[in-house]
Parts: structure tokens; sequence; C-alpha cells
């Protein structure tokens, strides 16, 4: 029985030196008053990277408004394997969509219905820019509309995304690191600064 256990605590160590976390948190300013927050997570285990999110604004526009964003995103080997995305507004489900690798080609649904499909494979979405400054890279795959964003070096570590629909984004980076970002959220436009 002991013997059971230290294989067991030996193999769960060794699991734990494989992978490796880190964890994000954001302020979200409306008006400059902080209205929420984000919450953004990144975890590796071998070849795969899991990444998640969850945002949450509370404030009143011509009455109270509750908005909640959640990212459940999955890499493996580099390449995007999984996305899923759900929007609540006031408790009710306001758009979902989930971006899914099967067989050789990438199947986007939104609310339910089978949008479209993608060959080529993704290197880079969204929420990537919460952990990674994108030098050297011109676009990134939206999770949350199913499409590819333009990301523009405005030089200084600081980056412009523009959406399919012509919102743009700012990124500001320190070090690598994400410090502040301004969001054209589409039900509401907001800063992310980073806590310390």
């Amino acid at each position: 029985m002991i013997k059971i256990f230290i294989i067991s605590l030996l193999f769960f160590q060794g699991s734990l030196l494989d992978s490796s976390n880190t964890a994000l948190n954001f302020d979200i300013i409306l008006h400059n008053k902080v209205v929420g927050s984000l919450e953004s997570t990144q975890i590796k285990k071998d070849s795969i990277t899991y990444y998640k999110s969850s945002t949450n604004i509370k404030t009143r526009l011509i009455k109270d408004i509750l908005v909640n964003y959640k990212y459940d995103v999955e890499f493996n080997d580099k390449f995007l394997k999984k996305a899923d995305v759900h929007i609540m507004v006031n408790k009710k489900p306001h758009a979902k969509t989930l971006t899914q690798w099967t067989d050789a080609h990438y199947q986007i649904s939104k609310n339910e219905d089978n949008e479209k499909t993608l060959k080529n494979p993704i290197t880079f979405s969204t929420i990537q820019l919460y952990f990674n400054e994108p030098i050297n890279i011109s676009s990134c795959y939206s999770e949350q509309d199913g499409s590819f964003n333009t990301i523009v070096s405005m030089g200084n570590n600081t980056y412009k995304k523009v959406n399919s629909k012509g919102k743009e984004n700012m990124y500001y980076y320190k070090n690598g690191i994400l410090k502040k970002a301004t969001i054209d959220g589409g039900l509401i436009s907001f800063e992310m600064i980073a806590r310390e």
C-alpha cells in the first residue's frame, strides 16, 4: 500500500513539473470608474496549452446592464484545437461561438448554427494577446466572431487590432507583458488595466 502511495506521489509531482500556469487579472474601467474585472489563465501541459478567460462588467447605460464574456480555448502544438465563447447579457444568452478542429478543417458555429469552415491552421488568437506581445504577428483569429483580425505595430510596444467590422482595440505592453488595453467590446467600450 505504501509503495502504491509513493508511486502515485512521484507520478503526481512529475505531472506538476511538466506543466506551468500563468494567471492575469485586469480591472475594467468605464468613464474612469472600475465596473468589472477580467481574469485569465494559461495552463501549459506538455504540448497542450489551455486558456480560460472570464470578464464580468456591471454598469448602467440607460438601465442596469450585466455582461459576462467566457472564453475556453485550447491549443495543441501551437495550433488552435478548440475555442468556445459564451456571452451573457443580464444573465441571458447573448451569443455563442464555437470553433473546433475536425478532420482537416475548422468548423465554426454561431449560436448553434454551422456558419463556415476554415482549412488553414490557426496559430494565434485574440486570447493570446493577454499573455504574449504580438511581435512579428500581423493577424489573429477572433474566437468571439470567428474571423481574422489585423494586428498593426504602432511602435513603443503598442499594437492596434482591427476586427472584420473595422472596430479598433489598442494593446500596450511593457517588457512583453500586457499592461493596458482599450477594447471596443461591441456592447460596451472599456479600458483594461493590469492589476499589479
